[in-house]
């Protein structure tokens, strides 16, 4: 069907130019987009593991581990020791972070104000709650491909 062909690639289109808007934005405060994400995932999710984050963020452990060393080094996460697993390291944002964030929400919402330009509060309304079943659609048949592969 060419519709839902085009369909995926309007939305890989306006995910990727919504990143790049967002990227430009970021880089005058001297955040790049993925150490963003990681910075809004540890706010959301305060005291993750590393693994943990790997998963929500859906990449590779050692990507993040990479990824934590640098935002560790620019004073922005730190690792605690886990008290119920010596091995492991808890995660959690500082204070530079918490204020790095505070500075980043107003971008992030004007850039999404840029991209809902000319679409009215009821229409942006319907949009994401239409994207949000087509994201539950798909991690649905995706956990159910999962569990039928064992």
């Amino acid at each position: 069907m060419a519709g839902m062909e085009s369909l995926g690639s309007l939305i890989a289109d306006t995910s990727r130019m919504m990143r790049r808007s967002f990227d430009g934005r970021a880089r005058s405060i001297g955040v790049t987009r993925p150490q963003w994400q990681v910075l809004v995932t540890l706010a959301r999710h305060e005291g993750i593991n590393q693994g943990g984050l790997a998963e929500q963020l859906d990449v590779e452990p050692i990507t993040v581990c990479r990824m934590v060393d640098r935002l560790q080094d620019a004073g922005l996460v730190e690792r605690r020791a886990d008290a119920a697993d010596r091995r492991s390291w808890r995660l959690h944002l500082t204070d530079r972070a918490h204020s790095l964030l505070e500075q980043l929400r107003p971008m992030a919402q004007a850039m999404m104000d840029d991209a809902m330009e000319g679409i009215e509060p009821d229409e942006r309304i319907r949009l994401i709650a239409m994207l949000e079943q087509v994201r539950h659609n798909l991690s649905r048949k995706l956990t159910e491909q999962a569990a039928a592969n064992g």
